[in-house]
């Protein structure tokens, strides 16, 4: 077995190891720190593919950006994630209706771009016909695959990106008590509000001024 063989499944068993306690672990910090572990795996294997430039983003971006942030909220915002499991029962089927339907759209759109022999054919005539891009770097042909080839399940990442967004969203979205103030806003009494209950004028009884009393020196309240 050749060196780099050995340090690619090396990296490949870091990463794996770390993805499971990604989910199995019951601390969230722990399960960031996990994860920050399988980015720098990941990272160290696109290092042997040549890959520089994914290497560099996902340590710069995720690790050094993404992960911070994720820890700072977690540590910082003192979620209470035994409440937050406690209605996982109750959106489990809506959850996993919204899961299967987007499993079955990926499928349908992975199948319609590649499963379709007549229109690869049209596509690699077109390909064949059109002067090739000349790129200098990975960098380069890696958008060009990105934005032709790849083009679909690319618009699919970016669209589990969006619901990840709107579930974190969610998630934070709970109503506080106690010492704290719940600062969220209804929509819905937004939408009601009139110009009525905006202002309110308040009559107030005029008040009269009562002329203060000269006060005397202290020589003249001692004559007296």
């Amino acid at each position: 077995m050749e060196f780099s063989t050995f340090v690619f499944y090396f990296f490949a068993a870091v990463l794996i190891f770390a993805g499971l306690m990604v989910i199995t672990a019951r601390n969230p910090v722990h399960a960031a720190l996990f994860l920050v572990l399988a980015f720098f795996s990941a990272s160290g294997i696109w290092m042997m593919l040549s890959a520089e430039f994914l290497a560099i983003a996902l340590v710069m971006v995720y690790v050094g950006a993404v992960m911070v942030l994720f820890l700072f909220v977690v540590m910082m915002l003192d979620i209470d994630f035994a409440r937050l499991r406690e209605g996982f029962w109750k959106y489990l089927p809506v959850g996993a209706i919204i899961g299967v339907l987007l499993v079955v759209e990926i499928s349908l759109v992975l199948v319609g771009a590649f499963g379709d022999k007549e229109m690869l054919a049209a596509t690699a005539t077109i390909t064949s016909q059109t002067e090739p891009i000349l790129c200098k770097n990975n960098t380069c042909e890696l958008g060009r695959v990105l934005y032709t080839d790849y083009a679909y399940p690319f618009e699919l990442a970016a669209l589990v990106l969006l619901v990840a967004m709107i579930a974190a969203v969610s998630l934070t979205l709970r109503r506080r008590t106690g010492p704290y103030v719940d600062k969220r806003i209804s929509p819905e009494e937004q939408v009601a509000a009139r110009h009525e209950d905006r202002m309110v004028l308040v009559k107030m009884v005029s008040e009269k001024e009562v002329p203060e009393e000269p006060v005397a020196p202290t020589g003249e309240r001692g004559a007296q």
